[in-house]
């Protein structure tokens, strides 16, 4: 059965006592609310790492995840923080290739790949993203586009290796947008991800590949996104930094 998963990227967002906070009210709302199997995962910006998992390590089903990390190993690199010093922390999981990341520092397919590379390497788990711009949907760029990211950042990786990473589909359209994909929309995609796996890496592996929603994800509207056959939860942004709505995003998942 493909893991469900509720992550929350916190982005550049949060003091130190403020996330201290967040993190305490949702691990008490999580253990005291939610019943479903969704594992829940909390990304927030790196000075948060070093306390963040000894707040919920009693929790079994709460991950600590990073958003980025370097695509070298050590060594000369001010400002950026390698996925070895992620893994010392006791990180779960790790974001590569946020749209944000792709369009604000330029990140290539082939850096990702690298930081895919470590990621593993050190015993991480990738949550790997893809997505489209308004401009690339209206011109139906949008298929070809998100196949060629998967194409040239996984699939280098063996079949072993790619047992272990999550996909996130986010329209880049629909990021702190208020605008989400219609359920449709949302469907079509995640299939069509699915089937290019599969291409690659067999049947099998690709129903077993939990691929998540990103774009808007709230309260509201989470329940009918994670009805969708092939969406096995989200990679939730804005939501994630109030506790009442996020927890009641990972109680939305059956």
């Amino acid at each position: 059965m493909r893991k469900k998963i509720i992550a929350g990227n916190w982005k550049m967002n949060l003091k130190q006592q403020e996330g201290t906070i967040l993190i305490s009210e949702v691990v008490n709302m999580v253990k005291d609310e939610v019943t479903n199997n969704a594992l829940v995962v909390l990304c927030p910006p790196f000075p948060h790492l070093g306390y963040a998992k000894k707040l919920f390590q009693s929790q079994a089903n709460i991950f600590l995840g990073s958003q980025n990390c370097a695509d070298k190993a050590s060594g000369a690199y001010t400002g950026e923080v390698s996925a070895a010093i992620l893994q010392s922390f006791e990180v779960d999981y790790v974001i590569i290739g946020h749209s944000e990341r792709r369009e604000y520092y330029k990140e290539t397919d082939q850096t990702l790949a690298a930081k895919v590379n470590l990621t593993l390497e050190n015993g991480l788990l990738p949550i790997f993203c893809c997505g489209e711009t308004l401009q690339q949907r209206q011109a139906g760029q949008h298929f070809q586009l998100i196949q060629d990211q998967l194409t040239n950042g996984l699939f280098h990786l063996s079949a072993e290796q790619f047992s272990k990473v999550v996909i996130a589909y986010e329209p880049i359209w629909a990021i702190g947008t208020g605008v989400t994909a219609s359920n449709d929309q949302a469907q079509e995609m995640h299939a069509l991800i699915r089937k290019h796996l599969a291409s690659k890496y067999g049947q099998a592996a690709a129903h077993q590949t939990t691929i998540l929603y990103g774009g808007s994800v709230k309260a509201d509207n989470a329940a009918e996104l994670f009805a969708c056959p092939d969406v096995d939860g989200g990679l939730v942004g804005g939501a994630s930094l109030k506790s009442r709505e996020f927890v009641n995003i990972v109680k939305a998942m059956k």
